[in-house]
């Protein structure tokens, strides 16, 4: 009789701890398929807001609501059996209170049974991090370029790209670690930020157009596959499903509409009457 060993699910502190040690691996799923697949090679699974501009096409992540990141948080659980699984606070659900936030967490948290959530902001958010860290909520901080606020700062550009830009992005990372924070989220700053950054927090960054000098990388699945339509620049495309999907699906409908699609035989083996 043979035993299966119990796979152990990776923790906010198991990420903490890889700070300078071996770059720490992660992509965005929303999906329990595609949280199966990348469960196999992903230290931590980030089940971004993004899903609203990748899933519903909305044109950002503002409109995404508390019941739809929990929703998909359900199907990347039941996808994953090793991967820390990371929340994505959205827009709304935290920014009023603390105790806003902490009722907004401890719901991701229950009603999902994800390991951690994220929230983006630096300063501004520092005091609330430090409540739920205090209150059992593990927090993984997002700085740089923060979606979420792309109604002030109007565009998605890159953040920092001058050096008298960076005090402030540095005050954001200090103050995010100080108050708790396992992790930090680096998205679209320049590489020497990046990298002074992730020298002086004692918790891993994780970048995302933020160059390889941080602790690790993550990008959404769908625009590393090739099926966004619209990618950032600093996304490196390591498939293109898209166009592959487009022809399967227009091979099948030429299939059905010259009536070549398969018959019974084919599906269940069935032998054709003489």
């Amino acid at each position: 009789m043979s035993i299966q060993s119990e796979v152990r699910r990776l923790t906010a502190p198991d990420i903490r701890a890889r700070k300078g040690g071996e770059p720490i691996v992660s992509l965005t799923s929303y999906h329990a398929h595609t949280a199966a697949l990348a469960d196999k090679y992903c230290d931590f699974i980030l089940v971004g807001d993004s899903l609203g501009m990748v899933m519903h096409g909305l044109e950002s992540t503002v409109p995404v609501t508390l019941d739809m990141m929990i929703l998909q948080g359900h199907a990347v659980m039941r996808g994953s059996r090793r991967a820390l699984v990371v929340v994505d606070m959205p827009f709304g659900s935290y920014e009023a209170s603390r105790e806003q936030a902490f009722a907004s967490a401890a719901r991701v948290l229950k009603e999902t049974g994800c390991g951690a959530i994220k929230m983006e902001g630096g300063r501004r958010m520092a005091d609330t991090i430090r409540f739920l860290v205090e209150r059992g909520v593990p927090v993984m901080g997002h700085i740089g370029l923060t979606p979420q606020s792309i109604n002030t700062i109007g565009s998605f550009r890159a953040q920092g790209r001058e050096e008298a830009d960076w005090g402030p992005i540095e005050e954001d990372a200090r103050a995010v670690a100080d108050a708790g924070a396992f992790s930090i989220v680096i998205e679209a700053v320049a590489e020497p930020l990046a990298r002074k950054i992730t020298a002086n927090v004692p918790v891993p960054t994780i970048g995302i157009g933020a160059s390889a000098a941080c602790d690790g990388q993550i990008l959404v699945l769908e625009d590393m596959l090739g099926l966004s339509p619209r990618v950032p620049k600093f996304v490196k495309r390591y498939g293109e499903l898209g166009p592959g999907i487009e022809a399967a699906i227009r091979v099948y409908a030429e299939e059905v509409r010259s009536r070549a699609f398969p018959g019974p035989e084919h599906v269940y083996g069935m032998k054709k009457k003489d």
